[in-house]
């Protein structure tokens, strides 16, 4: 089985407005590809992501199916844009949905997040970009992602390239 990798774009911009995160995400996607990973990309803006801290919410829910495509994945990027030094509210969002993760385990009793790296792209500012890495890398960290050193990048554009 080839190598799986799950990008999570946490723009606040929906489909089809071009975003600087995704401009960016392109570019981690077509390394990952060029190392032989498949990649899927959840826009998660453009989901019915229903607040709380379970892995189904009910009815009209989409994040079971993101569940599922990380659970999937062997590798996971979380990329968020910077607002006011914090990572967007669909990044929080979406770390508050893979809260229900560190209550599950694999088939040898393992958090389900064993074995799986993850990484973090931001853009926006420096100064706020390194906080938005530091808190959704330990959120990753805390729910049992290995977060190699240096998994993470951020950039700042002054208008969007797509």
């Amino acid at each position: 089985m080839g190598m799986r990798a799950l990008v999570i774009n946490c723009t606040l911009k929906p489909s089809p407005q071009p975003s600087n995160t995704e401009a960016l995400a392109a570019t981690v996607i077509a390394a990952l590809k060029g190392h032989g990973a498949e990649v899927d990309v959840v826009r998660a803006v453009d989901l019915n992501l229903k607040p709380g801290v379970e892995t189904d919410m009910g009815d009209g829910d989409d994040w079971p199916g993101v569940h599922e495509k990380l659970l999937a994945s062997q590798i996971l990027v979380i990329a968020s844009p910077t607002w006011l030094g914090r990572p967007s509210s669909v990044a929080q969002r979406v770390l508050e949905r893979m809260d229900a993760m560190l209550g599950e385990t694999d088939d040898e009793g393992r958090p389900v997040a064993y074995n799986r790296v993850a990484g973090v792209l931001v853009t926006g500012n420096e100064d706020g970009a390194h906080h938005v890495i530091s808190e959704i890398g330990g959120g990753l960290a805390d729910i049992g992602y290995t977060i190699p050193g240096q998994a993470w990048t951020y950039w700042q554009l002054l208008e969007c390239r797509l």
